[in-house]
């Protein structure tokens, strides 16, 4: 009796270890990019490497490629363990350049060529000043906001601050709290989460429209996480479940994003012939 007495303790006392180290490292798991150690970005061409400047005096990394006249900017936020560079070089081409479209691509502070740590509230706050100098480097333009994962709960943070042309989301989870439930389901995560992300609840009342495209065999964001949360987004969001992975996904809905969302330009934007696109 008393062996399995001690035996409880050291479990016990592994398990508080165990959740202690989740708690203390939580934002190493969150955002593994800001961690990693990368080489110089390359230049991605056509686009303009430029500082972004917070609210609360943070510098941020990002890529800018302005639009047509009378055509809309892509704001777009990467995943935890990428960089801004492939959204940059996706928006800048195919149909997004053929429709004239600008882009803004930023590092959340901590990543690479970005001051500052990550959280919750950081990564909002960077989120806000990328739309903030999109509006200002193109005033009158309308502003798609886009987010991969990740960048998906900030694109709809973001959209619950200003007004936008609509939510391009990919892999989107309907919060942190439910992913990390799912991923940890031992750890009381809801007393020790420190950013929750509740997508679900900052989505519900929107009334621009909101494309979700989640892949059906996603090992990093189950595909029930993304129909939850368009059930949240309401009436006018559309669900496109697709084969394919947390990645592979990605860009496989741009040409009927693009038509989409350009549609509901209030501006007149068409078709710019490839010389005029140019850079």
């Amino acid at each position: 009796m008393r062996l399995l007495g001690i035996l409880a303790l050291a479990l016990a006392g592994l398990y508080g270890v165990a959740v202690l180290s989740l708690a203390l490292g939580q934002r190493r798991l969150i955002y593994p990019g800001s961690w990693m150690e990368r080489p110089p970005a390359e230049a991605v061409a056509g686009t303009e490497t430029i500082t972004l400047r917070t609210d609360d005096g943070e510098s941020l990394h990002a890529l800018w490629r302005p639009p047509q006249p009378g055509c809309g900017v892509v704001v777009s936020f990467h995943g935890n363990a990428s960089v801004p560079e492939p959204h940059a070089e996706r928006f800048s081409e195919g149909v997004w350049r053929q429709g004239g479209w600008g882009v803004l691509a930023p590092a959340y502070r901590g990543y690479p060529g970005s001051t500052g740590r990550p959280s919750e509230d950081g990564l909002i706050r960077d989120g806000v000043a990328a739309y903030v100098a999109a509006a200002e480097r193109a005033p009158g333009a309308s502003i798609l906001l886009h987010g991969h994962s990740l960048g998906a709960a900030i694109a709809v943070a973001v959209a619950e601050r200003a007004p936008h042309l609509g939510l391009y989301l990919e892999a989107p989870f309907d919060s942190m709290s439910h992913l990390v439930r799912l991923l940890y389901p031992f750890v009381p995560s809801g007393l020790l989460l420190a950013d929750t992300y509740r997508s679900d609840r900052r989505i519900a009342g929107r009334t621009e429209p909101v494309l979700i495209v989640q892949g059906t065999h996603d090992p990093v964001v189950p595909a029930k996480l993304a129909v939850r949360l368009a059930a949240a987004a309401g009436p006018q969001a559309q669900l496109r479940l697709i084969p394919g992975d947390h990645v592979s996904i990605m860009g496989e809905e741009d040409a009927g994003a693009e038509a989409l969302f350009r549609g509901r330009m209030k501006s007149r934007c068409g078709a710019v012939p490839a010389q005029a696109a140019a850079p």
